[in-house]
């Protein structure tokens, strides 16, 4: 799938000891080569950021939202013209985790790799929808006025920058105008240089890099995938708040809506989480985010917002496909949270189903990656039609 071209570009230095102390874990700013991990670091490291890395932890509560199990579906994939059982395929695409959810029922769930329904997996960019979504409960609560208030009111450090009367909403779309190379095969991109950069005492790590961008185009004019500008959303609602991010959608959704496990989100050495980033989540509990969109959320948002934000704001170039509030969008109704090396939770509304894809592909973006994950979503919907 193309949109997985537009994923986030993090990195890592090669990994902690699993026993390292707190004080020895890096920060998302000393995250800078994720995409050189060799195919064992990857495995072991996404099931395990916290061993490497700064994090907050999102409390679960005592409710747990079931996922009944449901008729088990025996699945194979045609990938290249050649059809194999899931768990070849999972093996072959280097996928960890694959969950399909039908009418609220669990009908596939499947391992590999050493993970398992106790584990936590990396979000990479799938991060990003979270982060929109909490967006829509801070203006429920009022900390965010409006969509259409300029960014600069909540992030008075970037006045004077490029974000000058840029609206919130056109961050979160991505068009701001502002100029960014996402090129994570470029050590001198932005999203290389944002992660490495040394830290500015008394100014958010986000706001001291985006604040040094040139506007290229008007506001509202062009749309280019920025994971800086997640990060500056994560950081707009940390400061409407007054809450980190994962106490806040500790508050707002992972407790009133019955996730199971605690998750953890990385921070960068402020403590503050990088919103286009890097939260670790079971594979039930990525499924329990899919049946939180496809039903209409929860009393935390307001009345509209999921459906307005899971629609095409932003032309992305790729017919039948466009962005919305940080979602990937399909003229079919369906929509998307995606992240590099294979994350995904792929869920519509129509067909009543949600999919998730824990991965560790060979490269962070891959089209033959992006196709075989197509052919296990069209593998699906042809075994649970309706």
């Amino acid at each position: 799938m193309k949109i997985a071209r537009t994923a986030l570009a993090l990195a890592l230095a090669a990994a902690l000891p699993a026993a390292a102390k707190p004080a020895e874990l890096a920060s998302a700013q000393q995250a800078a080569r994720v995409l050189f991990w060799n195919e064992a670091q990857k495995l072991d490291g996404f099931a395990h950021m916290e061993r490497q890395f700064r994090f907050h932890t999102v409390r679960h509560g005592a409710k747990v939202h079931p996922l009944p199990l449901g008729k088990p579906i025996a699945l194979s994939v045609t990938v290249d013209g050649k059809t194999m059982p899931i768990d070849r395929f999972m093996a072959e695409q280097k996928f960890a985790g694959v969950l399909v959810i039908k009418d609220g029922r669990i009908r596939l769930e499947k391992y590999a790799f050493g993970y398992g329904p106790h584990g936590r997996w990396t979000s990479f960019s799938v991060a990003k929808s979270l982060t929109s979504t909490l967006v829509g409960a801070a203006i429920k609560d009022g900390a965010i006025r409006s969509l259409d208030d300029a960014v600069t009111d909540y992030l008075p450090g970037l006045k004077g920058s490029g974000y000058d009367g840029v609206t919130v909403r056109q961050v979160l779309t991505m068009t701001s105008g502002v100029a960014w190379n996402e090129d994570y095969t470029d050590r001198k991109s932005d999203v290389a240089r944002f992660f490495s950069q040394p830290e500015v005492p008394g100014v958010d790590p986000t706001v001291a890099y985006m604040r040094t961008l040139p506007r290229e185009a008007a506001p509202g004019t062009k749309w280019l995938y920025k994971t800086g500008e997640t990060n500056l959303i994560g950081a707009l609602v940390s400061a409407a708040t007054h809450k980190s991010l994962s106490e806040y959608l500790s508050e707002k959704i992972w407790r009133p809506w019955g996730m199971e496990q605690d998750a953890v989100w990385m921070t960068d050495g402020k403590g503050q989480e990088p919103g286009g980033c890097c939260i670790s989540v079971s594979l039930r509990d990525y499924g329990r985010i899919g049946e939180f969109m496809r039903t209409g959320g929860n009393a935390a948002l307001p009345k509209g917002w999921i459906a307005d934000a899971t629609r095409k704001h932003a032309d992305i170039d790729d017919p039948g496909r466009g962005y919305g509030y940080q979602w990937w969008t399909e003229d079919s109704g369906a929509f998307n949270a995606i992240g590099i090396f294979g994350q995904m939770i792929h869920i519509d509304p129509a067909r009543r189903l949600v999919i998730v894809t824990s991965g560790a592909w060979p490269s962070a973006v891959s089209r033959k990656g992006s196709a075989a994950r197509q052919a296990l979503i069209d593998a699906v919907v042809a075994a649970l039609p309706g």
